[in-house]
């Protein structure tokens, strides 16, 4: 056939791509990075693989698979390791950090206008609808991910006992996380993953003086500037607990932003008050409307955070370093993970143990999932929700008196929207917005 090569040709070598025409690529991708991971995904799939044909799809899979199994934003993470293998750690750096900055900028300026201009009635309006919507995303969420996840009654009887141990005993995240891990890994061994181990064809091979190299340089960056809050204002000061916090935060969000946010709730809701419940949804909200991961809702919470315990700084100026410092340490670890792991990722992506501990957490972030879910349902269906104690067991009463029936409506109403007629995410949360707007006039 003339269009195969002959025994013992000599195959072209690829022409090297530009890093100048690779960055322009990036901010394209970053600029389009709408509609949560799987929008984000598709989005360098058709820029990448189709389009440029700078990543052929097998290595594009293999990458996604490998950023699946680490904590943190999946997509982000993917723009890392691709920008790795087309230039190395400085592409891997460039695209991550490009992928991420349209979001920060656009989360900053919300978060501003949102304690400038809450209490407006058209504000809460606005809010009032985008939280109803939100809520039937994450149902949605639950349902895509749970048909995905549960293959198995093994894996089923694991999502329930993580729902059961969230919701009820508020047992620790990391704890489920981890927990869930050691039994895939010694339970889950899918033997589909077995067989040969292939060296990993990158332009950075795997090597123990860069790994080591790579570590200190990202652990540096890390945790300096947690060294360097406590040194300015002591262990107590806002800043240093949302770095510590959020550094605890990044090593555990397996499942992404919806598996990570009853943690968060747990924690920033519940245990410190540095927001509300509604207030955690509207972060959410934001970060469904923006460029950038949904984890960047992370950085809603931050600055909230900082926004209403400054000392000593003006609320403006610690909100702003409260949100910088949340997102610092969130996506740190993300290319410390990446950028050490890539050269690795044949290796790690055929060995069984590693496959049955990632397909057991992702079982058990359906749990996760289905935790946040009635969770928000409660908060945002009902004006009062009462937590009460028996021994150990937690319960969460919600006053029937205070059932929002337009609010139950329009999450209905935006479900069945994504359901049946697979309406994307963005008009999802325009009708939501729209249809709290009339409701709030139609009541005045």
């Amino acid at each position: 056939m003339s269009g195969t090569p002959a025994a013992g040709a000599v195959l072209p070598t690829p022409t090297p791509i530009p890093f100048r025409e690779a960055v322009r690529v990036w901010v394209r991708v970053a600029v389009q990075s709408f509609g949560g991971p799987a929008g984000q995904i598709a989005v360098m799939h058709r820029i990448l693989v189709e389009e440029k044909r700078w990543i052929s799809e097998p290595r594009f899979l293999r990458a996604l698979n490998f950023c699946m199994l680490l904590p943190g934003p999946e997509a982000q993470q993917l723009a890392v390791y691709m920008g790795w293998r087309l230039h190395g750690t400085t592409g891997g750096v460039v695209a991550g950090t490009l992928f991420v900055l349209p979001g920060v900028a656009a989360i900053l300026l919300l978060s501003f206008l949102y304690v400038a201009a809450r209490g407006l009635p058209a504000v809460d309006a606005l809010f009032f609808g985008l939280k109803a919507a939100v809520l039937a995303i994450v149902v949605d969420a639950l349902l895509r991910i749970g048909r995905r996840a549960l293959g198995s009654p093994g894996r089923v009887i694991l999502a329930a006992a993580a729902f059961v141990a969230l919701f009820f005993f508020q047992a620790p995240f990391p704890a489920v996380v981890l927990g869930a891990g050691l039994l895939g890994w010694v339970l889950f061994r899918d033997p589909a993953t077995t067989g040969e181990i292939l060296e990993t064809d990158t332009g950075e091979p795997p090597s123990g003086k860069r790994s080591l190299r790579l570590l200190l340089v990202c652990l540096l960056l890390w945790i300096a500037p947690l060294f360097l809050l406590a040194a300015l204002w002591g262990p107590r000061s806002i800043y240093l607990q949302l770095g510590a916090f959020f550094s605890r935060v990044a090593v555990v969000t397996f499942g992404g932003a919806y598996a990570v946010l009853p943690y968060v709730a747990q924690e920033a809701v519940s245990s410190q008050g540095w927001l509300s419940a509604g207030e955690m949804l509207d972060g959410l909200g934001m970060a469904e409307t923006t460029p950038g991961p949904l984890i960047m809702v992370l950085q809603f919470v931050g600055f909230l955070a900082a926004y209403r315990n400054p000392t000593p700084l003006t609320p403006a100026a610690g909100g702003v370093l409260g949100s910088f410092v949340t997102t610092w340490v969130t996506f740190v670890p993300s290319f410390l993970f990446v950028l050490l792991g890539a050269p690795y990722v044949e290796r790690l992506g055929r060995h069984r143990a590693a496959q049955g501990a990632l397909s057991a957490i992702t079982a058990a972030v359906v749990g996760v999932i289905a935790n946040l879910s009635l969770w928000f349902f409660l908060h945002v269906i009902f004006g009062s929700v009462e937590e009460r104690r028996i021994g150990a067991l937690r319960l969460l009463q919600p006053d029937t008196s205070t059932l929002s029936y337009p609010a139950l409506l329009i999450a209905a109403a935006a479900l069945v929207a994504m359901l049946r007629f697979q309406l994307r995410v963005g008009w999802v949360l325009l009708g939501g917005v729209a249809a709290g707007l009339v409701w709030r006039l139609v009541a005045a």
